[in-house]
């Protein structure tokens, strides 16, 4: 069982995790029990519908297990009150399709995870411009999602995804729609962040240039984890 880190030290922690569909009919997750450490970057692997992303979901409070718990910093998810709200303070996503709303500008697309969020309005859109001009999109505020390029879309979910600086980001295919160069340059931004606000990265991925890069390489089969792999670097 990949499972590196003590219950202490998990910033992320699930046990004995099932997610079950169609009346029970499809088995997305079959007993996955594994930890995830503070600051720890991780990339889940494996083919298409092996449930990695269903993992990742769960992680992220966008979905509730069949059974099984999970816990964050070893509180259970299943005490959370307002799960909205400890989702939009603790986590941020990354996802292939950008989920970006097409009727508003790369600054406000940014600035949406803020609403009802502690502070200022000022202080909020002062914060979403500080992020997309350290992601190089500082010509680029006003435009529309139509108006950029795959790889410009990918940095103001990234930007999105770190306004209300999280403790944990959770990527899903984030270079799938990218070719490989720019794929190089967002993976790297994802990099750079993590280690300048000592995040924690998860990345679901069938990328081998993504996996290469990580701490420890998770593979997932028909809902299971098989042997995790420490990286050598």
């Amino acid at each position: 069982m990949p499972f590196t880190s003590s219950s202490s030290s998990a910033l992320i922690r699930c046990e004995d995790l099932r997610m079950r569909f169609d009346d029970g009919a499809v088995t997305a997750l079959d007993g996955v029990t594994m930890a995830i450490a503070e600051g720890e970057f991780v990339a889940i692997t494996g083919p298409s519908g092996c449930g990695k992303s269903t993992l990742l979901n769960l992680f992220g409070m966008l979905d509730s297990p069949t059974s099984g718990h999970i816990f964050f910093q070893s509180k259970p998810y299943s005490t959370v009150a307002d799960a909205s709200l400890f989702r939009r303070s603790q986590f941020g996503f990354v996802f292939q399709s950008f989920h970006l709303m097409p009727t508003v500008s790369a600054l406000d697309n940014v600035v949406v995870p803020t609403i009802g969020a502690p502070g200022a309005p000022r202080e909020h859109v002062r914060r979403a411009r500080a992020l997309l001009e350290r992601l190089g999109l500082d010509a680029r505020l006003g435009q529309l999602p139509k108006q950029l390029s795959g790889g410009e879309r990918q940095r103001v979910a990234i930007a999105r995804a770190l306004i209300n600086d999280p403790k944990a980001l959770l990527a899903d295919e984030p270079t799938g729609s990218l070719d490989s160069a720019t794929a190089r340059e967002v993976l790297d931004l994802l990099i750079d962040a993590r280690k300048e606000r000592g995040l924690t990265l998860v990345i679901v991925t069938h990328d081998p240039a993504v996996s290469g890069r990580a701490d420890r390489v998770v593979p997932m089969r028909d809902g299971r984890l098989l042997d995790s792999l420490e990286s050598a670097r």
